[in-house]
């Protein structure tokens, strides 16, 4: 037997707590590898459009901005559906780890660009490609009984908001740094001739160490159907079992379910856009009605709110 079916099955006979908890941090790490590259990006990208000398006024610099910023979630939006259906067909675990090489690869790229265009491609490639998200969270709530979904629900959303905690810091304090740092990185240094790849290769490094781990993990993909040894162990890893005839109800008369996703996408607009228009306004000379922040004064600001959330995952999220 293959050592991953090994895994399966201990993992449905007889799960611990501590176990439990390793993988749902891992998971959280997943969550937190996703986060970063969308939220690192938002305190210097006034400044890389500048430098991309694309926008004929400086005023124009936020249009430009608003392609680069959008690009990553207009490729998840193509690619989400595609993505949840190969984790069902073939398995969580190959979805992750593809998607946590293409952090590494797309967002380390998307700090070498020096095109308006090459930043564009490699976000989009990097939203495409990145299916992270759901998987991740379909395997936490396999992973774990019934009784500590929540808790594995919580350390997700609350790596989530460290994501939001540290991607802003990383980007903010991080980019530019032969102008912040003249000391340490000479401008004709690597860093010097690529301002902006010091936050996202280190985003990048991190990544590549969550991928080492993530090839560890066990597979815990089931079948649904009744002639498989998997549906028998569907229960005992927490998922939700199937009706006979679910794949013949129509999505669009699941209110509940159409409910929850209208929230979530208010919610996710709310976020980037507060992220991204606060950001481009903040950085913007004063003469145009901005505040004229640095970098590191935006990925504090950003920080700073996102450590509002992780307040609320820490301790209000579990009392719900």
């Amino acid at each position: 037997m293959r050592v991953a079916q090994v895994a399966r099955l201990n993992i449905s006979r007889k799960p611990t707590l501590v176990f439990l908890l390793s993988i749902c941090s891992m998971s959280g790490l997943l969550s937190f590898v996703q986060r970063c590259p969308i939220s690192s990006l938002f305190p210097f990208l006034y400044f890389m459009i500048r430098d991309f000398h694309i926008a004929e006024r400086e005023e124009d610099i936020g249009y430009y901005a608003g392609y680069v910023g959008s690009a990553f979630m207009f490729g998840r939006a193509l690619t989400s559906v595609l993505w949840g259906m190969i984790a069902d067909r073939y398995g969580r675990k190959p979805v992750i780890i593809f998607g946590t090489v293409s952090v590494v690869i797309f967002n380390t790229l998307f700090g070498l660009s020096t095109t308006f265009w090459m930043a564009i491609s490699t976000r989009f490639l990097l939203g495409s490609l990145c299916g992270i998200l759901g998987p991740m969270r379909a395997y936490a709530s396999e992973v774990c009984r019934k009784e500590y979904q929540a808790l594995g629900m919580s350390i997700i959303s609350t790596s989530w908001g460290i994501g939001l905690v540290i991607g802003p810091a990383l980007g903010g304090f991080l980019a530019q740094p032969a102008e912040k740092f003249p000391n340490i990185f000479s401008p004709h240094s690597l860093f010097g001739r690529f301002p902006y790849l010091l936050p996202c290769l280190l985003i990048s490094i991190f990544s590549a160490g969550v991928f080492i781990v993530c090839c560890l993990l066990p597979e815990t993909i089931h079948n649904h159907k009744g002639n498989d040894e998997g549906c028998n162990d569907s229960d005992a890893l927490g998922a939700t079992a199937f009706e006979p005839n679910s794949s013949q109800k129509s999505l669009l008369k699941n209110w509940p379910l159409i409910s929850s996703i209208i929230a979530y996408c208010v919610f996710q607009l709310h976020d980037m856009a507060y992220a991204e228009i606060f950001s481009l306004w903040a950085v913007s000379p004063r003469k145009n009605g901005g505040l004229s922040f640095s970098t590191a004064d935006v990925g504090e600001v950003l920080a700073f709110s996102g450590f509002g959330l992780l307040l609320f995952q820490l301790f209000i999220y579990p009392i719900g």
